[in-house]
């Protein structure tokens, strides 16, 4: 494990391993929201049994890094341009320092804003990027222009710091595995909240109101017109069918207007693919093993 510093003072957890023999390049992963380097223990594996080094992090408000709030189960953040800071701590401070290149990310959920923001200020940096179940929009139900003005109206009242209506002070790994949005399968699951249980701080609840207008900003400011026209790194959307956290369909239409872009649908599966079933990872890692390593990006 490495200790960064963001630019902002945040400390950061990351870690990175190297494969046997010599590296085809490094895969720089990036999490969702409530998520940590250890979770991700069986991805980390795949990949070095593909040759590639591997570097991640824990985002700040999460896993171990600095908890931003009195109460540490709250994922907050003001700002997914934080979640940048974070993502370009890791490539400053381990990935151009110590990894082999190239250099690919692959993004779940959350990370996905954070990078396609990172990628148009440094179009360089990667080769390709692979997201996974993309936060490109919300699931419809919390995404209307009634939901936007809440949460913005919210925050202006001064409760960006409170849980999101219905939101539990509980690490949400914890919850019980039926009816869970996340994964079908159950052994990957019941992996997790055991994680969980032997490291209850690596744990995280409910979103807070200010993270879900922050969400909000960041989905509406990387789909407005011309943007995904103008992203330059070959990238590879993957969206799960029966997604109940972010829509699905929001990850396709962005993924049909990119110029270097293409785009998957992951039939049967919830919103955490690299914790589903194996034939859905299998499926995964036959698009990913088509997809990386790739050109460089586009001109």
């Amino acid at each position: 494990m490495r200790i960064l510093s963001a630019a902002d003072g945040v400390r950061l957890r990351a870690a990175f391993w190297r494969p046997p023999g010599t590296a085809r390049g490094t895969v720089c992963l990036f999490h969702g929201r409530i998520e940590f380097i250890e979770k991700y223990a069986e991805t980390v594996g795949d990949l070095l049994g593909r040759g590639f080094a591997v570097a991640t992090l824990d985002f700040r408000g999460q896993g171990g890094s600095q908890r931003l709030l009195r109460n540490p189960l709250k994922g907050h953040v003001a700002d997914f341009a934080q979640y940048r800071l974070d993502a370009e701590a890791l490539m400053r401070q381990l990935v151009f320092t110590d990894c082999p290149p190239p250099f690919f990310a692959l993004g779940h959920s959350m990370s996905a804003p954070v990078l396609l923001t990172l990628a148009e200020r440094q179009p360089q940096w990667f080769e390709r990027i692979v997201l996974i179940a993309p936060l490109i929009g919300l699931r419809r139900n919390v995404n209307g222009r009634w939901a936007h003005g809440l949460a913005a109206g919210l925050c202006g009242a001064g409760l960006s710091r409170a849980y999101v209506p219905g939101g539990v002070d509980r690490p949400m790994s914890l919850l019980p595995f039926e009816g869970n949005p996340v994964t079908s399968d159950s052994k990957r699951y019941e992996r997790t909240a055991a994680l969980i249980r032997h490291a209850p701080e690596l744990g995280l609840g409910a979103p807070t109101i200010g993270w879900l207008h922050a969400a909000y900003q960041a989905t509406a400011a990387i789909g407005r017109r011309g943007r995904p026209e103008a992203f330059r790194v070959p990238t590879l959307i993957m969206t799960a069918g029966d997604d109940r956290i972010v829509d699905p369909l929001a990850g396709a239409s962005f993924a049909a207007r990119l110029r270097g872009g293409g785009h998957l649908m992951m039939r049967g599966a919830r919103h955490e693919i690299m914790s589903e079933r194996d034939d859905i990872r299998d499926l995964f890692w036959a698009a990913f093993d088509a997809f990386v390593p790739g050109s460089r990006a586009l001109r």
